[in-house]
């Protein structure tokens, strides 16, 4: 048990250092000259020089990569070259709204779709298994935007029952926090809960199968012990590591999600970043999406400890 966490600790280091490669090599694989990007059609020579001088554009490329990393593992991602702020600071101000909708989305997903599929594959072939997959078709298939638009047309604009746009702290107000963060979580909470509700239903209807969920039956055990001690446990480990996959659509999805909501996020911050053009703002929010993928699954691969006898022995 002990040997694979180190082995899985230690496979996040090359991945970590070949996602900070890229994040730097950002600047410079993009067309054009960055510093006269960033200065826009308008600067002058002096200001694209300023510019170039200020991102460090001058020195070799080992040279900038060198401090650039020295600085990173200090904690500095460098300053916006919009607003001059700290970047580390930009994304400290923005991390609450995205780390509370990633948060509830996850909560509503898996506590939703899970069941759902346990409840399909149960009834596999009856009314309740069909609608269970029709529902998750349509939220894999339907993009996060339009189903935003369609949830705030609902409970927004007919029945009035949740804002429209904005973010409030859950420290300030939890009813206003519940209110305001309720129709992001379910946008984009859908696509997840699809994903997870189809795994769920394919690796039940395989367990279910299984000669010792048969014989559980045949002690007369109760069908709800069956499939949740039994059959849910043993089928735990892949549907983990879909858990652990889907956080990569949830990275993509919080940047719609946010623009549709107006939510003061990370995603919103990137969207910014991106039509501004700030690079290092860029860079950062990259860096924090990318560790975050990283260590969730992580933890994916480290639960297998906790549902794969083998493993854990």
């Amino acid at each position: 048990m002990y040997a694979y966490i180190i082995r899985r600790l230690v496979a996040t280091i090359p991945i970590m250092a070949i996602v900070a490669v890229f994040v730097f090599m950002l600047l410079h694989l993009s067309p054009g000259d960055p510093a006269a990007i960033i200065a826009g059609d308008f600067a002058t020579e002096e200001q694209i020089l300023k510019i170039r001088e200020q991102l460090g554009l001058n020195d070799p490329l080992y040279i900038q990569f060198g401090s650039w990393l020295i600085n990173l593992l200090q904690g500095d991602m460098g300053q916006s070259i919009y607003s001059g702020l700290p970047v580390t600071k930009l994304i400290g101000q923005r991390l609450e709204p995205t780390l509370m909708l990633t948060l509830c989305t996850m909560l509503i997903a898996i506590t939703m779709a899970i069941p759902l599929g346990v409840i399909a594959a149960w009834k596999v072939g009856t009314w309740i298994d069909r609608a269970v997959m029709t529902l998750a078709v349509f939220g894999f298939s339907v993009p996060v935007f339009v189903i935003g638009y369609l949830l705030i047309l609902g409970g927004s604009r007919t029945l009035g029952w949740f804002p429209v746009q904005g973010y409030t702290s859950i420290l300030e107000s939890v009813p206003g926090f519940l209110s305001h963060i309720t129709l992001p979580a379910l946008t984009l909470g859908a696509v997840y809960m699809a994903l997870i509700a189809r795994m769920t239903r394919a690796t039940m209807l395989e367990v279910l199968n299984e000669d010792y969920v048969r014989t559980a039956y045949a002690k007369g055990l109760a069908t709800r012990k069956v499939l949740v001690k039994h059959a849910l446990k043993n089928a735990m480990v892949p549907i983990s590591t879909t858990i652990g996959l889907g956080v990569a659509l949830l990275i993509g999805g919080v940047v719609v999600t946010e623009s549709v909501f107006a939510i003061p996020g990370l995603g919103r911050l990137t969207v910014d970043a991106v039509l501004r053009t700030d690079y290092p703002v860029i860079q950062g929010v990259i860096l924090v999406f990318s560790f975050t993928y990283v260590l969730l699954n992580l933890l994916i691969d480290l639960s297998y400890v906790l549902f794969d006898p083998r493993i854990r022995y």
